[in-house]
């Protein structure tokens, strides 16, 4: 079953925005900007509830041999079995998770670093999760909630990096965020327009925009140019991509704390490596900025999402880097903005 049928059965399930901005495009020197806006999906301010429910429901399917992967048949599999969901999380992914414990009647234990906002830690305490809090960076926080969900038989870890023994998950992870892709597809092509010219998505571990090549890079297409981007202070991607072999980095303290993660996930380096043009980082104050300037264009972002038309503007206010990626005057860039500024609060003495 393709995840979009799946979340298809999920109530409130509807397209998120593809917002037209032309005043960035002028800005750019580009002929249209459009913005995936995921400021409100499926009840959430952000996109990471595509994966962590369809994660969820193809693992529970495959533990009690569900030949139908609806949200009704995941609760019936479920009830009364003691199901509880563990996850680690920067934020919006343990939200989600702990969301759709709630949805289909299991539990749910979230780990978080000591680094997450307390709006963050607030929206998962909502979900009815059990929290467990961390001191360590995001990759000993991801060790501690596999560490103790292997130690309980009633667990499904929903975890969005791999390692080796630990891919089944991850993927169909990635096989969620798909749905983004198709009706972004869909929504092109009701404007008019094939496949964008230039496409960026923000990185953390890796699996959104492991989604996101798989789909442009598909089928031997070309999909035009696709550009990573992450925080100065979590460049994970950008310090493997230079060694040619995954590495990971130290993280400092950064407002884009959803991509505060120092490690790719293994599923994803491969497809990133081969499938990327290039990955650049920004700093606090360049996503700052783009929060501020997409709200006053009526696009409600957060830091990560922002963290896109920073990268953009990083990349096409450079003439080297333009015609390196040979982008024409009227050029097509689609900015994936993955979270709302509910999901993830720029702090005060940012705004």
């Amino acid at each position: 079953m393709p995840a979009i049928d799946f979340h298809r059965t999920l109530p409130g399930y509807q397209r998120t925005p593809l917002r037209d901005l032309p005043g960035l495009a002028a800005e750019l020197g580009v002929g249209r900007v459009l913005v995936k806006e995921e400021s409100s999906r499926l009840g959430l301010p952000a996109f990471k509830v595509l994966g962590a429910s369809y994660a969820t429901a193809r693992a529970v399917g495959e533990r009690f041999g569900l030949t139908s992967i609806t949200l009704d048949a995941v609760r019936g599999a479920v009830r009364d079995r003691g199901v509880r969901l563990y996850a680690a999380t920067d934020g919006n992914h343990g939200r989600a998770v702990a969301h759709m414990a709630a949805l289909i009647g299991a539990a749910a234990t979230i780990y978080y670093p000591q680094s997450i906002t307390e709006a963050a830690k607030r929206a998962i305490a909502t979900e009815g999760a059990q929290s467990v809090e961390v001191d360590g960076a995001y990759d000993d926080v991801v060790a501690r909630a596999a560490a103790e969900a292997t130690a309980d038989p009633a667990s499904i870890l929903v975890q969005d990096t791999s390692w080796p023994g630990y891919t089944d998950i991850p993927q169909w992870m990635v096989d969620g965020y798909s749905t983004l892709c198709l009706e972004t597809d869909v929504q092109l092509s009701a404007l008019g327009l094939a496949a964008p010219d230039l496409v960026v998505v923000p990185v953390g571990v890796g699996s959104l925009a492991q989604a996101v090549v798989s789909h442009y890079r598909g089928a031997g297409t070309d999909g035009g140019t696709l550009l990573a981007v992450e925080p100065d202070r979590a460049a994970g991607l950008v310090a493997s991509l230079r060694a040619g072999e995954p590495v990971t980095t130290p993280t400092g303290d950064t407002i884009m704390t959803g991509l505060s993660c120092g490690t790719v996930s293994a599923l994803a380096w491969p497809v990133l490596r081969d499938g990327l043009d290039g990955a650049v980082t920004v700093s606090d104050d360049q996503a700052a900025t783009a929060v501020d300037d997409l709200a006053r264009l009526g696009v409600d972002s957060g830091p990560c999402g922002a963290a896109t038309l920073a990268a953009a503007r990083l990349v096409l206010g450079q003439a080297g880097w333009r015609e390196a990626i040979g982008l024409r005057p009227d050029a097509v860039v689609l900015l994936l903005s993955t979270e709302g500024r509910a999901a993830n609060p720029v702090p005060e003495d940012r705004v």
